[in-house]
């Protein structure tokens, strides 16, 4: 379930390891849950169901960080934010249900995922931390490499050698030199007599007087540029993967079997003939982070040229409860209109999306043999219809646009829609 007026947060961008600033993450993303007095207060009981079926997987999948957080939701949303509800009230028999179910397992499965989350936390920190110092180690290592190497390069620069003050050299008076003897010049050096840097410095201990070049040049005769700064910026935290996450703000993949369309639209024919809308619950489970369209819920309903109304919505949630399936979004006709949302539509959809960011809006054009799927805008047009007060049919500001393609989806031909037909 997401708010409308909470902002996605990228979790991938932060640089949190501290075990308990981690911890205070994910409660704050569990926190991140509000209730709007227009949607159904049996709509928030529903996506409570959800949200539990969801956790369950997680953690049979091992993903405790989004089990977790989908814990937090629900207690939440049932502890604190339902009762802000105007139908709060005349709920008191659910909510004794639900409460039951908070005592016994909800808060102990957190509780439980709390500690082993903290536990992983700390032994993560900890690791960190020695591969930090392991690394500070292996760079002053380095350094000191670094130094020799310096060092022996140093001993031929330039063409030229120190020679210290103490070194006796026989020289035949009646020979006038005109260069110093190089093969005697190459025989001692004291390298670390003169300073480093690419300076010329005039050096002079009691012995002879030289120039010396301290460029240090490779194999190739090219200047080696030796770093100043080492390659481990001791300073930043380790990254942590969050594209699996709840945490991460992107939208899961929702699957799409490819003859949804198809099957749909031959069930919906004859209201079609009629130039009557015919609208179906998407329906599905949720698998290694990824949502799967398995079902189309065809629930009782009327409808006329241009809307359709669900009708029995409790038959719909004793379907879903016998075969475990979420709502993943609905999907309904325009028989003589193109595919788009109207203004209905995007109020309809909005009541979706606010339970689950995924949800989508599959909208079925067969004269113009088209298909269309949406969502609402995540940083403007779920905010703006969430707030809306009109009904019916009503105009919206196009700009900027309040529903858009969706971009999370992906077919698969492999797997065929199964149907539940409840108009029979």
């Amino acid at each position: 379930m997401s708010s409308s007026k909470t902002p996605m947060v990228n979790y991938m961008d932060m640089t949190i390891v501290e075990p308990q600033e981690r911890m205070s993450y994910l409660v704050k993303h569990g926190n991140m849950i509000e209730v709007d007095p227009k949607q159904s207060i049996l709509r928030y009981f529903r996506s409570g169901t959800e949200m539990e079926r969801m956790a369950k997987v997680y953690v049979a999948e091992g993903n405790h960080e989004n089990a977790f957080i989908l814990y937090m939701k629900y207690l939440t949303l049932f502890v604190e934010k339902i009762r802000k509800h105007p139908d709060f009230e005349s709920k008191r028999a659910e909510m004794k249900a639900i409460n039951k179910l908070i005592k016994e397992e909800i808060m102990p499965k957190s509780e439980k995922l709390r500690q082993k989350l903290m536990n992983n936390y700390q032994r993560e920190y900890e690791q960190f931390l020695a591969n930090k110092e392991a690394e500070r180690i292996r760079e002053l290592e380095r350094e000191r490499e670094r130094r020799k190497r310096e060092a022996r390069d140093c001993s031929k620069v330039g063409g030229y050698t120190l020679i210290p003050a103490n070194l006796h050299v026989q020289i035949d008076p009646n020979v006038q030199p005109t260069a110093p003897d190089m093969k005697l010049l190459d025989q001692v050096v004291y390298p670390n007599d003169f300073p480093m840097g690419g300076q010329r410095s005039n050096l002079s201990d009691g012995g002879l007087l030289l120039s010396v070049e301290t460029d240090f040049r490779d194999e190739n005769n090219k200047r080696t540029n030796i770093p100043s700064k080492p390659s481990f910026d001791r300073s930043q935290k380790p990254q942590y993967d969050r594209s699996d996450s709840l945490l991460a703000g992107s939208l899961r993949t929702v699957i799409i079997p490819q003859d949804t369309m198809e099957v749909f639209l031959k069930l919906a024919q004859r209201n079609t003939d009629k130039n009557v809308e015919t609208c179906g619950i998407l329906a599905g489970r949720l698998s290694q982070n990824r949502l799967y369209i398995t079902h189309v819920i065809i629930p009782k309903q009327h409808g006329n040229a241009d809307s359709c109304t669900t009708m029995s919505e409790e038959e719909i949630f004793d379907v879903q409860d016998q075969k475990f399936l979420i709502t993943l979004g609905w999907i309904h006709t325009h028989p003589s209109q193109t595919a788009f949302l109207s203004s209905v539509d995007l109020h309809t959809h909005c009541s979706y999306q606010l339970m689950m960011p995924e949800a989508i809006a599959i909208v079925c054009a067969p004269k113009y043999q088209t298909n269309g799927f949406y969502i609402l805008t995540p940083t403007y047009g779920l905010n703006f219809i969430a707030e809306c007060r009109e009904t019916g049919f009503h105009p919206h500001p196009n700009d900027p646009p309040l529903y858009m393609d969706a971009q999370h989806i992906q077919m698969d031909q492999n797997q065929k829609i199964q149907v539940v037909d409840l108009r029979r």
